[in-house]
């Protein structure tokens, strides 16, 4: 049996995606070199391919992006954007407790 190292055999992947903060008023938000409060956030989608995965980590994310009224003061036009996915990855093992979803290697 072939295996392939981005084909989850469980079904299952963990996907993380940033989003970052904007008061929509502001004319700086596409400023590059500005810096903003973003969020990572790391969920886990059921799917049948990588690409599959990757649709569905983008749909999540993109739940969160439509404005509304907050801020630091109250009464602000703000939204999250979506910034992208940083992380996709296939579990390997059945989830349960103790399963490994994530490793990363260190120096």
């Amino acid at each position: 049996m072939a295996y392939d190292k981005n084909i989850s055999p469980v079904g299952w992947y963990v996907g993380t995606y940033q989003l970052r903060f904007i008061e929509l008023a502001h004319t700086f938000n596409d400023d590059p070199d500005r810096k903003f409060l973003c969020w990572e956030n790391t969920v886990i989608v059921r799917a049948d391919s990588l690409d599959q995965a990757y649709d569905k980590v983008i749909a999540i994310g993109m739940q969160s992006t439509s404005p509304y009224l907050g801020g630091p003061a109250p009464g602000v036009e703000v939204q999250w954007t979506f910034e992208g996915i940083t992380e996709l990855l296939p579990i390997y093992e059945k989830l349960e407790d103790g399963a490994e979803i994530m490793w990363g290697e260190s120096t």
